[in-house]
């Protein structure tokens, strides 16, 4: 595949020229030092189901649909929840993002892949609320490229909570907890690189 090499190297750059908010931390290659058969970069879901614990499978578009009446969700962002963005614009798949921090009712601290460079993984940087409401209906997100927040608009579904509908708490932990082996989980490469990288 000659789109391999360039790909690698497209990742290697941007690696080089991160923000300092953001971090590289994830490899395609498989841990034996062959060629994954895999997308020459990373998603936003299993990065996203990874950090939180979240086990929703699919695009983006589909896990606020495929949280009802398996997850708690909500207007109210908090640590450990997924934001889940519409899709909009060029963006026909949506996003999802984790939560990491809540730094003030306007602006959130989230970690993410495949956002501002394909593949990259970005952590702890900003979403800040630009809806009129203040009801987090619309954001804007930090684009690496242009070190500073982008200039779309996003509309969002809402947060979706590692607690089952109604307020209990989900067994399945989140990536903090430095557990990924117990989360049951299909057959998941993408899923399993970053496990590796954590380890």
């Amino acid at each position: 595949m000659t789109k391999r090499p360039i790909a690698l190297a497209a990742l290697a750059f941007s690696a080089i020229a991160a923000p300092a908010q953001s971090r590289t931390t994830i490899d395609i290659g498989d841990a034996a030092g062959g060629s994954a058969e895999l997308s020459p970069y990373l998603q936003c879901v299993p990065y996203a189901r990874q950090l939180t614990g979240i086990q929703i499978y699919g695009d983006a578009h589909t896990w606020w649909g495929q949280a009802e009446g398996r997850y708690a969700r909500g207007r109210t962002p908090r640590a450990g929840a997924v934001m889940a963005v519409q899709p909009h614009g060029n963006s026909r798949l949506g996003h999802v993002a984790a939560v990491r921090r809540v730094l003030d009712s306007r602006t959130l601290l989230i970690s993410h892949a495949n956002w501002s460079v394909p593949g990259k993984i970005e952590e702890n940087v900003r979403a800040v609320d630009v809806s009129p409401a203040n009801d987090w209906s619309e954001v804007r997100i930090w684009y690496g490229p242009s070190q500073s927040l982008g200039t779309s608009h996003w509309p969002l579904y809402g947060f979706i909570y590692n607690d089952k509908p109604g307020g209990r708490r989900n067994t399945a932990p989140a990536r903090h907890q430095r557990t990924p082996d117990r989360i049951a989980r299909r057959n998941d490469p993408v899923g399993d690189i970053i496990a590796a990288s954590l380890r």
